[in-house]
């Protein structure tokens, strides 16, 4: 890869791919003043179809080479690869590093990027939670640090940082026993290390060798305030409208599924009935499945509520961008209850959130599942709330 851009952006998820673009986007033309927090979505959407504000039309984005990390789960690879194309259409360059798979690639990665990541002056990150990117901001001397999106991780990520904690995904829990409690504290180091590096520094030490101050900004569509000098720029969706649709509409509801279950969230059978209920009670007929979505629980949900599973090929806001997509779309305390009033403003979707009721949630999950899942449906803007007494609980 050359080093002539100076914009260099690491994802490792569908979406976070298609939030570079988006920032891209909004950087070509400088749109988006820095915000105080992302402002109130309420109003944007109108009443009915064909009343859409009209976006801009599609444009170059800002240069930026894209470095894809991709996982080990076929869904996610290709969706990652369908995304790439659509980055390389936009005059993107987009380079494939395998960092998984076996013992030695992270290390072979981290060596063939080495280069590329020191010659940037601004670095763009998907998850600031990946153990992988933080080893990669070791070495980053750029002088802009920059996050979009990856799910409802933003809103998190900057809750932690503003409270100076160790950066831990909400879902996870301690485990691992002894081996993982050494594998933590070999880490720390790198972790801390990724802390600093997300802290903006308004007043550099020339000693220590930094010219310029580090700016941080995080883009995002999530309900956020910044800190500490971090600077704030609301993602729209502005490239996403510009490049497709608006879409057909059909009479049906959509329902979009969640990986809850599989990150050991939810209860299955407690998921299994609240989707029931849901279908049953507002005519549901496709599923759009997340893709860590297992086989054998969508297989199950088909059989038990008739759904049409669709899995999708792209991330969701660019499928129900493209079209045809349901008046109504149903979904479960996620990214999409914040992202898809943005991608699909003026197209008269509405968008509902069903609650999790705290007596679905398995016994394994984090204590802090219940507040943030709460905190997801109670921030999400210009959408409709669905108690979780909609989907009735087992006992």
């Amino acid at each position: 890869m050359s080093t002539s851009a100076s914009t260099l952006a690491f994802v490792e998820s569908p979406v976070q791919l298609l939030n570079v673009l988006e920032w891209a986007y909004a950087r070509a033309t400088a749109a988006g003043r820095p915000l105080d927090a992302v402002p109130s979505q309420r109003g944007r959407r109108a009443a009915g179809p064909g009343t859409e504000p009209r976006p801009r039309p599609p444009g170059p984005l800002a240069p930026v080479r894209i470095v894809v990390l991709p996982p080990t789960d076929p869904m996610s690879r290709g969706q990652l690869r369908r995304m790439a194309a659509l980055a390389r259409d936009e005059g993107c360059e987009v380079r494939w590093q395998e960092a998984r798979g076996s013992r030695l690639a992270p290390l072979k990665a981290l060596a063939a990027l080495a280069r590329d990541v020191r010659a940037a002056s601004t670095v763009v990150v998907g998850d600031p939670f990946s153990r992988y990117v933080q080893l990669l901001l070791t070495l980053v001397r750029a002088e802009e640090l920059v996050v979009v999106d990856d799910g409802t991780a933003t809103m998190e990520f900057v809750a932690q940082t503003a409270r100076g904690e160790r950066l831990v995904r909400w879902h996870r829990v301690g485990g691992g026993g002894l081996p993982g409690r050494v594998r933590e504290l070999a880490y720390a180091p790198v972790s801390a290390a990724a802390r600093r590096r997300f802290a903006p520094d308004p007043d550099p030490d020339p000693a220590a060798g930094r010219g310029r101050a580090r700016r941080v900004e995080v883009f995002t569509s999530m309900p956020v305030a910044p800190h500490g000098g971090m600077t704030l720029r609301a993602n729209e969706f502005a490239w996403t409208r510009a490049r497709f649709g608006p879409p057909r509409l059909t009479k049906g509801t959509d329902l979009v599924g969640t990986s809850l279950v599989e990150t050991g969230v939810v209860d299955p059978d407690r998921y299994l009935d609240a989707v029931r209920s849901l279908t049953l009670e507002h005519g549901a007929t496709r599923y759009f499945a997340h893709r860590r979505e297992s086989p054998e629980k969508l297989r199950a949900l088909s059989r038990e509520t008739g759904l049409e599973i669709v899995r999708p090929d792209l991330p969701l806001e660019l499928i129900a961008r493209r079209g045809p997509v349901g008046r109504t779309i149903l979904s479960f305390p996620s990214t999409v209850v914040h992202t898809l009033p943005y991608a699909l403003t003026g197209t008269g979707v509405t968008v509902a959130v069903c609650d999790v009721d705290p007596a679905w949630l398995t016994g394994s999950a984090s204590p802090r599942a219940k507040s943030f899942l709460a905190g997801v449906t109670d921030t999400a803007r210009d959408v409709h709330r669905l108690p979780a007494q909609a989907a009735p609980t087992a006992g």
